[in-house]
């Protein structure tokens, strides 16, 4: 009669309970919520980007929209709303590249004390960083980095 051999099975045992946290860590991971997805937007287009020159229009006040929940109703937690207030500040700006004229706007709530909104008026010069692969993608203010003149 065969010896039962433990090891190989404590070993094949070992694998499948690896393979099922890799798994279960995936499944319980917290999507990015729209800050973090912001966030890695601007740092692309800081470390890439290319600088036009643009013209603020306007700043914007605006309701924050509620935030997504996603997962298991077990794991949810409640709404979190990162503005200040319960709105969002929104800058409105211009620019033209290569004879084409963009209107955009950036949120900048988590900028605030970057941009100096006492500073920020309509019919303002600023830079302007944009994708060079995306043109309409662009950011007037990032971290580390203020178009603002």
């Amino acid at each position: 009669m065969e010896q039962f051999d433990w090891r190989m099975w404590a070993a094949a045992g070992a694998a499948v309970a690896a393979v099922l946290g890799l798994l279960l860590s995936q499944w319980m991971r917290r999507p990015p919520d729209a800050d973090e997805i912001e966030h890695r937007r601007r740092a692309h287009i800081n470390q890439v980007g290319r600088i036009a020159e643009g013209q603020v229009l306007e700043v914007l006040e605006v309701p924050a929209a509620p935030a997504e929940t996603r997962g298991p109703a077990l794991f949810r937690r409640g709404k979190k709303n990162t503005a200040a207030n319960g709105h969002r500040k929104l800058v409105c700006y211009s620019y033209s590249i290569s004879g084409v004229s963009y209107e955009t706007a950036q949120d900048i709530t988590r900028l605030e004390a970057r941009a100096r909104l006492h500073r920020l008026v309509p019919g303002q010069p600023a830079s302007i960083k944009y994708d060079p692969a995306n043109p309409s993608d662009s950011i007037l203010l990032a971290d580390d980095w203020s178009g603002l003149h």
